[in-house]
């Protein structure tokens, strides 16, 4: 909502400075987002008079001009493109060192095309004024020269704009600004009377309403023998301050009442209408011409004013193109009407238009102004065009219904915190329209018609703590009890936030992808199911609920290949759908990598290529799993994963057979060409859902750095085994025979080949001791290493080598 300064004042009878009227907006819960104040960005800029104007020695359509600044010195000399530069016109002159809001740019002294220009001679777009930039400002013989251009143009009139809530309505006119204003002191509130307009003669158009719940009051007068044209100055100039176009008299006045009063309001060239006019439901397939030149196909939601031709007007929206006014009307027919908010609401979203008219109607204009809307409007049309009024024409309510409220002063301080004695409520409540009855604890409260949006006792609180000032409510701590506080994120939002962490901390960056997929990326990633297909997907190639965030991220990764963009490392964490049932709907974190994105963070260098491998999704992998608390210790890595990655450069991530975590690799060139992408490319998925909560019972906090005072000692065991024996078995059980003693196990060695039989393998193991609470013997020492053998052998079906 935008308006100016002395156009509050027409409303407002104050001396407050600017600055402090707009704070005061800002607390009374009008944000003020911008005040634009021409006449102080435009003060460099002065009237000046072209000498002279020569053509440029160098260039066919520049100007050389000598221009009397008007400032006692010697003329400047200025180079022009402009087509009306000439000598003696009076135009707008711009020093070096201006800046040039319609430009973006400071000006200084420039030479064009060999020839040196010390200034400029300005266009209205230039300085926007206007969108006029078809040659300089061409002002009148009178003007000043060396006067400042925006002190003699009137422009000192800052516009200011704030920022509406949906429920204020009432101040999306300057009236109801200024009301609010008035209530906070800052100034006496300007409210005269609207006198009746008497009419002359009975008004010859009826008005039918089919649907009352579409238009609950229609109000209508004819005025005959108007005179349109343009209208005056000041009309004029209060619609370009707020940029707005001036027209003609009569769409002016509207558009004037639409922004001084909140009253939106429509005028029919009255020759222009056949018959009668009907407020109805549009009939499917009916059209209208608007007045903003587009052509509308409407349906049986939409509420429309007809005459006989059929569809003059989008009730409360826009008004119909054949029945505008122009410079020919000399009947206009006024309309003020009431329409539910809610079918504006959806009738302009459905249309696309969002006017003026919309935007007020959809929050609840004020009822009972609906026929004094009428009076005002038709006063401006008499002293603006002239002519003869008829009698009005009203259908429906004149008035809002009566809105009385009980309400117990008590509730101030107990929703706000802060007392506020009864005549200050009274005055406050009283200035803002509100009529108090009553002196004891509970008082009844009539709501004015044009506060829509109070419904109960807390906007009535709420309308006075604004007033006497939110800064004025104490700063009071919530009552927090002895029980300790619950988290604030569930388990899984903490998983989330700790996995997109660990994954940007390895260089990763993170994708957002849509959750749809094409049939054929989802049957490739085990989906496909008919349960998981869009019923009416936005496009064809998302036509299927994704089963993995890998087909997502890895078109995102191939289309940066094809922008030149090689060396991509992404990652996403987000909802893979399994199937349709909840359990199913389960949140995954992935990533891929190409090129020379290694996980080291090394690429590309001198000594060599440090390209992604498998082992970097593995490590992805597990840093995401870490991060979101997973037991490290009792994963386990099996060969081989899903059928979209390669079978020999691919693992999975397990916890025990019936909890699979995930899968890590190189996808398999097969899925690469399916999805359209070049590889090597590496991939890894893991469901956070699936790791294990830890323990919920309080545990005794441990040391960040468990040291010991004793060497630990690391003793090797080399075991012939089953070839089928993983490795990571024989690792689980030297790590179970004493978790406080052995502290790491590794493979170092796995060997097949000559001197082991041709169905057995040798892993070789080593196993760190971590003394505690003394020295060990050799016997100790020898006793463990014992225990690891027999462990082993007894888990695996090894044999020590010898």
């Amino acid at each position: 909502m935008k308006f100016t300064l002395s156009w509050l004042k027409d409303h407002l009878e104050t001396d407050e400075p600017l600055d402090k009227l707009a704070d005061k907006l800002t607390m009374i819960g009008l944000e003020v987002e911008n005040i634009e104040d021409k006449a102080k960005a435009l003060a460099p800029f002065t009237i000046a008079r072209v000498i002279s104007a020569e053509q440029h020695p160098n260039a066919d359509r520049l100007r050389v001009c000598t221009v009397d600044t008007g400032d006692g010195g010697a003329p400047v000399q200025v180079v022009c493109g402009a087509p009306n530069a000439r000598a003696g016109l009076i135009s707008v002159f711009s020093p070096p060192g201006t800046y040039i809001p319609g430009k973006d740019i400071t000006l200084g002294v420039g030479t064009i095309r060999g020839v040196e220009s010390r200034g400029m001679l300005c266009s209205a777009a230039e300085l926007q004024i206007s969108e006029d930039h078809d040659g300089i400002m061409e002002l009148p013989a009178d003007a000043p020269i060396g006067k400042g251009y925006a002190a003699w143009a009137a422009l000192g009139d800052p516009v200011i704009e704030i920022n509406l809530t949906p429920n204020r309505q009432d101040c999306t006119g300057v009236h109801g600004i200024a009301r609010d204003l008035s209530a906070a002191d800052m100034g006496k509130f300007k409210d005269p009377g609207i006198k009746p307009i008497k009419g002359e003669f009975p008004c010859p158009v009826q008005v039918t309403v089919e649907d009352a719940t579409l238009c609950p009051g229609f109000a209508l007068r004819l005025v005959r023998g108007v005179k349109n044209g343009p209208s005056p100055d000041w009309l004029q100039k209060r619609l370009t301050s707020i940029g707005l176009r001036p027209i003609n008299a009569l769409v002016d006045i509207t558009n004037f009442m639409t922004y001084d009063r909140a009253r939106p309001l429509h005028v029919f060239d009255a020759k222009k209408v056949k018959g009668n006019l009907t407020v109805r439901r549009a009939k499917d397939g009916e059209t209208l011409l608007a007045l903003d030149g587009r052509t509308y196909t409407l349906d049986s939601n939409v509420c429309v004013i007809s005459d006989e031709h059929g569809v003059e007007s989008l009730a409360g929206i826009m008004g119909g193109e054949a029945s505008g006014c122009d410079e020919d009307t000399t009947d206009v027919l006024i309309e003020s009407a009431l329409w539910n908010e809610i079918n504006i609401a959806q009738s302009g979203r459905k249309l696309g238009i969002n006017s003026d008219a919309r935007y007020r109607f959809e929050r609840g204009v004020d009822p009972a102004f609906m026929v004094p809307g009428l009076e005002l409007a038709t006063k401006m049309v008499l002293d603006l065009c002239g002519g003869t009024p008829s009698e009005n024409i009203v259908v429906g309510k004149q008035f809002g219904d009566d809105r009385i409220i009980d309400f117990p002063l008590a509730e101030v301080k107990r929703l706000a915190g802060i007392e506020v004695p009864l005549v200050e409520v009274k005055l406050i409540l009283s200035h803002l329209g509100f009529m108090l009855a009553g002196n004891g604890p509970v008082v009844k409260v009539a709501i004015p018609s044009w506060r829509t949006d109070v419904q109960g006792k807390a906007d009535i609180v709420e309308e006075i703590v604004r007033i006497v000032g939110v800064d004025k409510v104490p700063m009071t701590p919530f009552e927090r009890g002895e029980a300790p506080r619950k988290p604030v994120l569930t388990p899984l939002q903490n998983r989330t936030r700790r996995a997109k962490r660990a994954l940007a901390a390895r260089g990763m960056v993170e994708a957002v992808t849509y959750s749809f997929i094409t049939r054929p990326a989802a049957e490739l990633f085990g989906g496909g199911q008919a349960e998981l297909v869009l019923a009416n997907p936005i496009a064809a190639d998302l036509s299927d609920m994704r089963p993995s965030l890998l087909a997502g991220l890895v078109a995102a990764a191939q289309a940066n290949i094809n922008r030149g963009y090689p060396d991509v490392a992404l990652f996403e964490v987000g909802q893979v759908f399994r199937g349709d049932k909840p359990e199913n709907q389960l949140i995954a974190a992935a990533g891929v990598r190409h090129g020379y994105a290694s996980s080291s963070g090394i690429g590309r260098n001198w000594s060599g290529s440090s390209t992604t491998g498998a082992m970097d999704a593995k490590a992805d992998a597990f840093a995401v799993l870490a991060a979101a608390g997973a037991p490290m210790q009792a994963l386990q890595i099996l060969s081989g994963g899903p059928a979209w990655l390669h079978p020999g450069r691919s693992g999975t991530i397990q916890i025990g057979p019936q909890n699979v975590l995930g899968s890590f690799g190189e996808l398999h060139p097969r899925a690469l060409e399916a999805l359209g992408a070049d590889g090597p490319m590496i991939a890894f998925e893991v469901i956070l859902e699936r790791i294990p909560d830890g323990k919920q019972k309080p545990t005794r906090a441990k040391p960040l750095l468990d040291l010991s005072a004793f060497q630990p000692v690391s003793r090797d065991f080399a075991f012939i085994v089953d070839r089928s024996v993983k490795a990571g078995d024989i690792v689980r059980s030297a790590q179970n025979v004493d978790k406080k003693l052995i502290t790491g196990v590794t493979v170092f060695d796995v060997y097949e080949g000559k001197g082991i039989d041709p169905d057995k393998k040798s892993i070789a193991i080593a196993v760190t001791i971590q003394p505690r609470e003394k020295t060990m013997t050799d016997q100790e020492i020898d006793a463990v290493a014992a225990k690891v053998v027999a462990e082993v052998t007894k888990r695996t079906g090894g044999t020590l080598r010898g």
